[in-house]
C-alpha cells in the first residue's frame, strides 16, 4: 500500500504544515478516539496504514499490536497516558497521550525497539548468553517481592567449577572458554524455564530458583542441585579432546536463610565455601553455624597477617637419622606459630591459610633464612632440610631468594636441603622444573617429600633428578597391617636405590617400623621413635 500524505490540515497553515513535517511520528485524535490527522512520520511508523478516519484502536491493532488498556482508560477519562506497543514485525514503540486544551488528543510515538534491544544485551553475559550479575540481582529483588506478596519460597544456587583452572592452563583460554559455553548450555537443561540462570564471572554461576506457594523448596532446590553435579560433572568432549570438571552448589532459601537479596547471595557463597571444603563435586545447604566459621576464620586470618612482624613464629628441628651409621645425619625445619592467645597453632590449619591469603611467601623466606643461619653455627656439617609451598615458586623470585639466605648466613649449598610436593609441580611443571634447576645450580639439594601420595609422583622423577625421596608416613603407619603398604615401601626404597637417590621414611614411631624400614633398605628415617620435633639449642647439642 503506497505511503499516504498527511492528512491535510489548511495546507497553507504554517502550524499544520510543521506538525506534518515533525521528525517524531504525530496522530491527532478526536474525544472519541478518532484519529483526525496522521503526519509524515506516522504514516511510515504504520507502514501507510496512519491516515485521518480509522479509529485508534483499528490502527494499532492493523499493525498486530495487543489493545492498548492504558490509552483506551486514558482516552476515556481524558487523561495523559503513556504505553509501550509491540507490532507483529518485533517492533516496541513507546506511545505517549496527551489532552488538548481544544479538544480530542495528540499522540505521539517513539521506536524504541533499538535501545530495549541494547538495554537487553546489557544485561546479558556476552560468552554465554546467560543473565550477567546486575540482571540476576535485579530479577532476584523482583522474585522477592513476589515471594513476598504470595507467600512462595525460592532459592538461590551458587554453582563453581572444579578443575577449570587446569583447563584454562593446559589447553588456553579459547578452550576454557568454549568449556564455559557447554557448561552453561547443561544449566539451561537442568533448571525449568522461569528459573533465572546468570555467569557471574570466571567460572561462577548461579541459578535463580522460582517456588510455588505450598511447595518444598528444601527439596526442589536438593533434586536441582544434584541434577546439576550430575550433569555437569559429565565428560566433555572439544576439538576431539575428553575434559572432565566438576561443579561444587552452594544453597539458600528464602525466607529461611534470609529475606534480602545480599543475606541470600552471601550464605549462598558460605554454603559454596563449605561443599568446597567438603571434597568438592557436591552441594551444600546454607547453615548459620557457617557465618561463625568464617568469622573465626577471618579472625585468624587477621592474626596470621601479623604474626611474623610480631614474631610468634619459631621452628622446630627433628632429627633425620642414618640407618647405615645410627647417627644423625640432618633435621628438618618445622614450622610453628605460638599465637599468645590461642596458644600453639597447627601447621595444618594456618599453613593452607598462609597459602590461599598469599603471605607463605614472607613466612617462607624467614623459615628458609633462619634455618640456615642455625645450621651454620652447628658444630657438626648436618644438613637442614626446609619445606618449600608451591606458592612460592610462583613469581620468579624464589632462586635469588635461596641465593641470598646462603650468603646472608654463609651456610654451604651441600648442606642446604629444600623439599617440595608434587603439588607444587601440578600447576605449572615446566616453569617449576626451570627454578629446580635454577637451586641445584646453586649447589643445594632437592627432595619429594609425601613420595607416593600424588597422582603423577613416578612421572616427576624421570623428569627431574630429586637427590631424596621422602616416604610418607601413611605407608610406614600401615606396614604392620597391611602388605600392600609393604611392597610400597619396598619398591620405593628400591627405586630410589636404581636412581641413586636417598630415601627417608616418615612417622617411624616403634621398634617394628624402624627394624621393617632397615629391612627393606631405606638410607634415613625420621619421626617420634628416633627424635621428636625440638628448639634449635637442643638441635645443636644433639650433635655434640
Amino acid at each position: 500500500m503506497p505511503v499516504p500524505s498527511a492528512a491535510p490540515v489548511p495546507p497553507l497553515d504554517p502550524v499544520g504544515a510543521a506538525l506534518a513535517e515533525m521528525a517524531t511520528p504525530l496522530l491527532l485524535l478526536d474525544a472519541g478516539g478518532t484519529v483526525t490527522f496522521a503526519n509524515v512520520r506516522a504514516a511510515s511508523l504504520f507502514a501507510g496504514a496512519a491516515s485521518a478516519g480509522p479509529v485508534l484502536a483499528a490502527l494499532l491493532m492493523s499493525q498486530g499490536a495487543v489493545k492498548p488498556r492504558a490509552l483506551d482508560d486514558a482516552l476515556r477519562a481524558g487523561r495523559p497516558a503513556r504505553e509501550r506497543l509491540a507490532f507483529a514485525d518485533g517492533r516496541l514503540v513507546e506511545a505517549a497521550l496527551a489532552p488538548l486544551s481544544s479538544g480530542g488528543f495528540a499522540l505521539t510515538f517513539d521506536d524504541v525497539t533499538e535501545h530495549v534491544r541494547s538495554a537487553a544485551l546489557a544485561r546479558l553475559e556476552p560468552l554465554t548468553g546467560l543473565c550477567n550479575r546486575a540482571e540476576l540481582h535485579e530479577r532476584l529483588g523482583a522474585a522477592l517481592t513476589e515471594a513476598e506478596r504470595a507467600g512462595a519460597p525460592l532459592a538461590v544456587l551458587l554453582l563453581d567449577l572444579d578443575r577449570f583452572k587446569a583447563v584454562n592452563d593446559t589447553l588456553g583460554h579459547p578452550a576454557g572458554d568454549a568449556l564455559l559455553r557447554k557448561v552453561a548450555e547443561r544449566l539451561r537443561n537442568a533448571a525449568r524455564q522461569e528459573d533465572v540462570i546468570a555467569r557471574l564471572g570466571g567460572d561462577e554461576f548461579a541459578i535463580l530458583q522460582i517456588g510455588r506457594a505450598g511447595a518444598d523448596a528444601l527439596r526442589a532446590a536438593e533434586a536441582l542441585a544434584a541434577r546439576l553435579v550430575e550433569l555437569v560433572g559429565r565428560t566433555y568432549v572439544l576439538d576431539g579432546q575428553m575434559l572432565n570438571v566438576g561443579a561444587s552448589v552452594g544453597i539458600a532459601l528464602y525466607p529461611a536463610d534470609g529475606r534480602g537479596a545480599d543475606d541470600l547471595m552471601k550464605h549462598a557463597d558460605l554454603a559454596l565455601y563449605r561443599a568446597k571444603a567438603d571434597g568438592r563435586a557436591t552441594y551444600r545447604f546454607f547453615e548459620p553455624a557457617m557465618n561463625a566459621a568464617v568469622q573465626a576464620r577471618r579472625s585468624l586470618e587477621i592474626d596470621l597477617r601479623r604474626a611474623l612482624a610480631l614474631k610468634q613464629f619459631s621452628l622446630a628441628f627433628q632429627p633425620q637419622v642414618s640407618l647405615e651409621t645410627g647417627t644423625v645425619s640432618g633435621f628438618e625445619a618445622l614450622l610453628r606459630w605460638h599465637h599468645p592467645e590461642r596458644g600453639p597453632i597447627s601447621p595444618a590449619t594456618f599453613i593452607p591459610l598462609a597459602e590461599e591469603i598469599g603471605v607463605i611467601v614472607g613466612i617462607g623466606e624467614w623459615a628458609l633464612r633462619t634455618a640456615c643461619r642455625e645450621a651454620a653455627s652447628w658444630a657438626q656439617p648436618a644438613s637442614i632440610a626446609v619445606n618449600l609451598s608451591p606458592v612460592q615458586f610462583r613469581g620468579g623470585k624464589l632462586v635469588e631468594t635461596v641465593t641470598l639466605a646462603l650468603a646472608q648466613t654463609g651456610l654451604d649449598p651441600a648442606r642446604l636441603e629444600l623439599e617440595i610436593t608434587e603439588g607444587a609441580l601440578l600447576d605449572d611443571t615446566d616453569g617449576v622444573l626451570t627454578v629446580l634447576n635454577g637451586l641445584r645450580g646453586l649447589g643445594v639439594r632437592i627432595s619429594m617429600d609425601d613420595f607416593g601420595t600424588g597422582y603423577s609422583s613416578l612421572s616427576y622423577l624421570q623428569k627431574f633428578p630429586f637427590d631424596k625421596i621422602k616416604i610418607d608416613q601413611s605407608f610406614v603407619r600401615g606396614m604392620a597391617g597391611s602388605a600392600e603398604c609393604g611392597a610400597i615401601v619396598r619398591a620405593i626404597a628400591r627405586l630410589g636405590a636404581s636412581l641413586g637417590m636417598r630415601t627417608t621414611a616418615e612417622g617411624v614411631e616403634t621398634a617394628d617400623q624402624l627394624d621393617a624400614i632397615r629391612a627393606e633398605g631405606c638410607s634415613e628415617v625420621q619421626g617420634y621413635l628416633t627424635g621428636r620435633p625440638m628448639p634449635a639449642d637442643q638441635a645443636a647439642a644433639l650433635l655434640t
